[in-house]
């Protein structure tokens, strides 16, 4: 049976990002490479990605691929449970990896006037500042390369989405609300924005996700959850 494209496109990327060559395992399972240079994770850090029924995990030693092919190869890709077996480990996520389609995009024509701004605009420092250094932090507005789409009120930048590229034209999404105004579906507006552009420029949406609201609003516009991410410090 042929392979969904959305998740061979997103397998891929993933692979790349490994450093060295490793796959999927077709029939499910768990494929650990030693990759000192990886990057699905911090340097000197173990990453673990599941999409579909397999993951793959890159580690930076081959003393660190003996512990987690012990610990991992029969477990899922779960934060609570890798702790359970490594518990003196730090952990990143996991964060729920989700794709699009062309066909399944749900723009969003909402009452909010989403402009847009570059990257290096002062309006989008002061967003980081009224959300606080942990969701500015996750969000990574500073990482953007595509324009930013955002929400002003009373003058201030209140909402902001954008993209960075990635390999194999691969657009990841950034997405930043004030507190204040949360819950409004001002997320949903400057994702759809971002979305339309990217999709124009023939690019693969990913939405990378730890918190259930983020979850929510990629899932409004039509996004697939597709597997998940996470890190751990060895």
């Amino acid at each position: 049976m042929s392979m969904d494209p959305l998740l061979a496109k997103a397998r891929g990327l993933w692979e790349d990002l490994a450093g060295v060559p490793v796959s999927f395992a077709p029939t499910g399972g768990v494929n650990v490479v030693v990759s000192p240079e990886s990057g699905v994770c911090p340097v000197g850090w173990a990453g673990v990605v599941a999409l579909g029924e397999s993951a793959i995990v890159t580690v930076p030693s081959e003393s660190a691929a003996v512990i987690v092919r012990d610990a991992l190869t029969r477990l899922p890709v779960d934060a609570a449970a890798v702790r359970e077996v490594l518990p003196l480990a730090r952990v990143l996520g996991p964060a729920v990896l989700s794709y699009m389609s062309p066909e399944g995009f749900r723009p969003v024509a909402g009452s909010s006037t989403v402009e847009q701004l570059s990257g290096h605009h002062p309006a989008l420092r002061s967003l980081e500042t009224a959300a606080g250094p942990e969701d500015a932090a996750e969000a990574a507005l500073d990482e953007i390369t595509s324009p930013v789409f955002v929400v002003r009120e009373h003058g201030k930048v209140v909402a902001a989405a954008g993209y960075q590229t990635w390999p194999r034209r691969t657009a990841h999404f950034s997405v930043l609300t004030a507190p204040a105004v949360r819950g409004r579906g001002l997320a949903r507006a400057t994702g759809s924005a971002a979305v339309t552009h990217a999709l124009a420029a023939g690019l693969l949406p990913q939405w990378r996700a730890r918190l259930r609201a983020s979850q929510r609003v990629a899932a409004a516009l039509g996004f697939e959850e597709l597997g998940a991410q996470l890190s751990i410090e060895i």
